[in-house]
């Protein structure tokens, strides 16, 4: 049962689906935005009170229940106010885990989140149960919740990120994964631990934890049932079989590595981590091996644009942190038969970018810098070059690479210091590649 005094803060899609949850069950919220305009403002029904440009403390401190945006932090002082005066804060994903009869897979980490969610829902769909994909990807949770009409959920599958993790406390999901941890949204927590820490908080009450044996900071830290992914023979993994790379299940082959459409060691982790995943939700390996075998990843992820006077383009503007940027470029490292050009640069969000100098200084020709960060990134190597704008950088590696060469976009940045969104950045450099 709702309270009746509800406050949503943080508009958007999010909020809008908040809103939608909380007037089907007889509640008029109060909504506030810090933003002047917010985005969905304008689908808001006359009768519904709302604050923008800011939070206000009065209609803060009168409300039972707070639902809060997850780009806006646990740590701001109104909602810490909030907290103290003992009013409980939580977010859209709280109340969709409370309503939720259906088993969760939860899934998080700093990178592969988006492909393992969509390989796991689509094993679900292949396998002819009635599943919800959502969260951080594609569909907000509270939509995910079936209607009157509709057949009941018999799996969510959620992409949660350490924002969304803060204000879920009640997840206990029937399985859940980090993927991986590497520096990102330093700007937000006070340390990597911090961060780390935040996504761990996804294994609390799991039936099962499923964590990277590759990356030591995705174990969970409590006692309890676990699974695990890694490049080796153990558990979920791979083995030699007939002469060639399978990917295995406890030291049984399963798939040819040479099956998946999907290229490189860090998406072989990403379908072992969906292969367990999936395991624990109780679908079938005939449906998971199906889904495997044709997945061929998703838009703006080591995502294959054109091959131009003998160069292939690819675009990864996904890559928004230095971990993506390094996981982009081994996986494709092994088809690069030249040499390799990066685009980097955006917002670094607090980042340390010296794990890319090793690569600067040896798999990659050249690193071609835009946006915000790029002094930083420009100051990594002797072979970096700062130019003002993605059309620059496009154009530039063009003149530089020859039949054989690989371009690769996988900015180690955000992109909204010059583009509304990753995937516009990454919209641009398509059409940049096709106008060559």
């Amino acid at each position: 049962m709702l309270p009746e005094r509800i406050l949503i803060i943080g508009l958007g899609q999010t909020g809008l689906s908040c809103l939608r949850y909380c007037q089907q069950r007889g509640v008029s919220p109060v909504v506030m935005d810090t933003r002047a305009c917010p985005p969905g403002a304008e689908q808001l029904p006359a009768q519904i009170e709302r604050h923008f440009g800011g939070l206000a403390l009065a209609p803060i401190l009168a409300a039972e229940l707070i639902i809060v945006s997850p780009g806006v932090a646990l740590a701001t002082p109104e909602l810490q106010q909030a907290l103290a005066a003992g009013i409980e804060v939580i977010g859209d994903i709280e109340l969709f885990v409370r309503e939720c009869a259906a088993p969760i897979v939860a899934i998080t980490g700093s990178n592969g989140k988006s492909t393992v969610t969509t390989l796991v829902g689509e094993m679900a769909e292949e396998a002819g149960m009635v599943v919800g994909v959502g969260g951080n990807i594609g569909t907000p949770a509270l939509d995910l919740l079936p209607q009157a009409e509709n057949k009941p959920l018999e799996l969510a599958v959620l992409e949660l990120s350490s924002f969304q993790l803060e204000t879920t406390p009640g997840l206990r999901a029937c399985a859940a994964t980090v993927l991986n941890i590497s520096e990102d949204h330093l700007d937000r927590y006070d340390s990597l631990a911090h961060y780390r820490d935040t996504k761990l908080g996804i294994y609390a009450g799991a039936e099962l934890a499923v964590y990277n044996r590759e990356d030591s900071e995705t174990r969970p830290q409590q006692e309890q049932a676990a699974a695990s992914f890694g490049l080796d023979e153990i558990e979920y993994g791979r083995i030699v079989h007939d002469g060639e790379l399978w990917l295995s299940r406890f030291g049984e082959p399963v798939l040819p590595v040479s099956a998946l459409k999907i290229l490189g060691a860090h998406n072989q982790l990403n379908a072992l981590a969906a292969m367990a995943l999936a395991d624990q939700a109780g679908i079938a390996v005939d449906a998971q091996l199906k889904v495997l075998r044709r997945f061929a990843g998703l838009a703006h992820r080591c995502q294959f644009v054109a091959e131009k006077n003998g160069v292939r383009w690819v675009n990864d503007t996904k890559a928004t942190n230095v971990g993506a940027t390094l996981a982009a470029i081994a996986g494709i490292g092994e088809a690069v038969s030249g040499r390799l050009w990066l685009i980097a640069g955006g917002q670094g969000k607090g980042q340390d970018f010296g794990p890319l100098v090793p690569l600067l200084n040896g798999t990659v020709a050249a690193m071609v810098c835009f946006g915000q960060d790029s002094k930083q990134l420009l100051a990594l190597a002797d072979n970096t070059v700062e130019v003002a704008t993605l059309d620059e950088a496009v154009a530039w590696c063009a003149g530089q690479a020859q039949p054989g060469d690989w371009v690769l976009l996988a900015p180690a940045c955000a992109s909204l210091d010059m583009y509304p969104s990753y995937q516009k950045r990454g919209e641009h450099f398509i059409a940049l590649v096709e106008a060559l």
